[in-house]
C-alpha cells in the first residue's frame, strides 16, 4: 500500500489574498493534477486565504467571544465562505476522476492550537480539511489553523512519509523578507535555532504566517516525518515533494521549538 503525505496548499497560494472571497483557478487547478499524477495517499489541508482571514479578522474571531461585539453572524458567514473554497478545492480534484471526501473541522473538532481535540476522519482516497472556525469550550469559539491539523494529521495518521507545506510566491524560507531577498537567500535547511525575517500580513492573517508553519514544520519533524516547504506555483516541485525527489525548497528538522 502506498504511503500517505500529508500537504498542506497555502490559503495564499489558493486564493487571491488580498480580494475577498476569490480563488486562484489556474493553481487549484494545477495543484489538482499533481494530485491525480501521485503514488502516494494524500491528506489535503487547504488554507483560507481571502475566504476566512479578512472576516475573521474584522471581528475578533481568532479571540473566542469578545463582549460587546456581535460575532455569531460573522462564525456562521466565515464557516460557510470555507465551505464554498473547499467545494471548489474538492470539485478540482473529482472533475480530474479522483475520490475525494472533504471533513469541514467544524463538524468534528473542538478547540484550537495543536492539541484541538477530535478524531482526525481520513478517507480511503484523498482526504480533505481545512483551517475553520470550531468550537471551543473556554472562549466559546475560535480559529483552529490548517498548521495545526497538519501536525495531527502528519504525527497521528497511519504510514505517513512526509509533511509539504506548499506556499505561494517564495520557494520556500528565507532569510529576510520576499520583497528583499535574492537567490542565495532561501533557506535549504532550517531549524527553530535559525533566524529569520518574514513577511507577515497581520491586517489580514489571524493564525501565524510562515511563522506558524515553521514551528508546526519542527514539531512534525522531531516526531521522524520529513517536512518541507516548497513553491506551490511551481507544480513540478509540488509533484517532487510528494515523491520524495530532491526539490527546491527548504527542509525543517527538529529543534527546541
Amino acid at each position: 500500500m502506498a504511503g500517505t503525505v500529508v500537504i498542506k496548499w497555502g490559503g495564499g497560494l489558493i486564493t487571491h489574498k488580498d480580494k475577498l472571497c476569490t480563488i486562484n483557478q489556474n493553481v487549484i487547478d494545477a495543484l489538482a493534477d499533481v494530485c491525480k499524477n501521485s503514488s502516494k495517499r494524500l491528506v489535503i489541508v487547504h488554507g483560507a486565504g481571502s475566504f476566512g482571514h479578512m472576516k475573521a479578522k474584522e471581528f475578533r474571531l481568532a479571540e473566542g467571544r469578545v463582549a460587546g461585539i456581535s460575532q455569531d453572524e460573522a462564525v456562521s458567514e466565515v464557516r460557510n465562505d470555507m465551505l464554498e473554497l473547499n467545494q471548489k478545492v474538492v470539485s478540482s480534484l473529482q472533475s480530474r476522476g479522483l475520490d475525494v471526501q472533504s471533513f469541514p473541522p467544524h463538524q468534528w473538532a473542538k478547540g484550537t492550537g495543536p492539541n484541538f481535540s477530535g478524531e482526525l476522519p481520513l478517507h480511503e482516497g484523498i482526504t480533505v480539511v481545512f483551517g475553520d472556525v470550531v468550537d471551543d469550550d473556554s472562549n466559546d469559539f475560535g480559529i483552529l489553523s490548517g498548521d495545526d491539523i497538519m501536525f495531527r494529521y502528519a504525527t497521528e495518521a497511519p504510514d505517513v512519509e512526509r509533511a509539504i507545506f506548499a506556499i505561494g510566491g517564495v520557494d520556500g524560507i528565507l532569510r529576510v523578507p520576499p520583497s528583499k531577498a535574492g537567490p542565495d537567500d532561501l533557506i535549504e535547511e532550517w531549524n527553530p535555532s535559525m533566524e529569520f525575517e518574514g513577511e507577515h500580513a497581520a491586517e489580514i492573517d489571524v493564525t501565524g504566517g510562515i511563522g506558524l508553519k515553521a514551528t508546526r514544520g519542527s514539531m512534525i519533524a522531531s516526531r521522524g516525518v520529513d517536512v518541507i516547504l516548497v513553491n506551490g506555483e511551481i507544480p513540478q516541485r509540488v509533484a517532487d515533494a510528494i515523491e520524495g525527489l530532491p526539490v527546491v525548497g527548504t527542509r525543517i528538522v527538529p529543534g527546541n521549538c
